[in-house]
């Protein structure tokens, strides 16, 4: 009966690892449909669709400078705060990082009449994928916890460990050109605007607008800059922006360096993709605090 029992127990025991196996496999299936890149949909022939290269003015690049100068207005003054998924993938030392995957959310910072901040400026942020990465979380509100990241990993070990960090530091940027305080909308366009501020001293340069341009469905406006030839000064040689058209933001930036052979594929440089956007949301200080029961800091 011992052995009976044994033999009933082990495949029992096989029976419920078989089951465990299935599940996982189901969850990992199910995570890869809710984590795919965004959809983008533009024309074929990208020239069928162009709206007239833009108005006659001194520089290709002052119609771009306008509405970017416009959505900078309407965030600072119209936007309070909102939440995302964040799609980004850079290009750090020469190589290409695979895709991550974050939930955000941002209060952005606002003044009174006489320009003292009576919001702080904050981002919340949780790593959704890739595997190394998922659960980490971390919160930067300006001016508060000694003006660094309070943040923790992933896994059984670190992510019990929460840590503070200098946002400038090599342990907060590693894996990526930028910083979590360069992260969220208004940052974008004030970057873009920088950028077309400082190549409009140069020529050679081609800018076209499509409508019809769509990310997971939403219609977009697209804007597409290109330098023709390689020079010193210039960044990328395509960089498109996607403008929401219901929104007025950009919702997606993608730039790509020259092609290393003559015909051959630009490669991918960076890009930054905003999807589920929801504006004005109510999101409270709470949102802003890693001592929030929701969050999965160590209590």
């Amino acid at each position: 009966m011992t052995r009976i029992n044994f033999v009933v127990d082990a495949f029992i025991g096989m029976m419920f690892c078989f089951a465990v196996v299935m599940e996982a496999e189901a969850q990992e299936k199910a995570n890869n449909q809710q984590f795919r890149e965004p959809v983008f949909r533009v024309a074929k022939n990208l020239d069928d669709n162009a709206i007239n290269e833009q108005p006659q003015q001194a520089h290709p690049l002052d119609e771009p400078l306008r509405i970017a100068t416009q959505s900078l207005a309407h965030i600072r003054k119209d936007i309070v705060d909102y939440t995302a998924k964040m799609v980004k993938r850079e290009r750090v030392g020469g190589k290409l990082g695979e895709a991550e995957f974050t939930e955000l959310k941002i209060r952005n910072r606002k003044e009174n009449a006489n320009g003292q901040v009576v919001t702080p400026y904050g981002i919340y942020m949780k790593y959704l994928k890739p595997a190394s990465k998922k659960g980490q979380e971390a919160i930067w509100v300006e001016g508060e916890n000694g003006n660094k990241i309070v943040a923790h990993g992933s896994g059984p070990i670190q992510g019990l460990i929460t840590v503070y960090l200098d946002p400038t530091s090599s342990w907060a940027t590693a894996g990526t050109n930028y910083t979590i305080v360069d992260s969220g909308l208004e940052k974008l366009v004030e970057k873009l605007i920088e950028r077309a501020s400082r190549e409009r001293s140069f020529g050679e340069c081609k800018v076209q607008f499509f409508k019809g341009a769509k990310i997971n469905g939403r219609s977009c406006t697209l804007i597409q800059l290109e330098h023709p030839v390689k020079r010193p000064q210039f960044q990328f040689h395509i960089a498109r922006v996607f403008i929401d058209d219901e929104h007025q933001v950009p919702v997606r930036y993608a730039a790509w360096d020259w092609p290393e052979t003559e015909g051959g594929k630009p490669p991918l440089l960076e890009e930054f993709t905003y999807t589920n956007l929801q504006l004005n949301v109510g999101l409270t200080a709470a949102d802003f605090n890693h001592k929030n029961p929701k969050y999965n800091y160590r209590r």
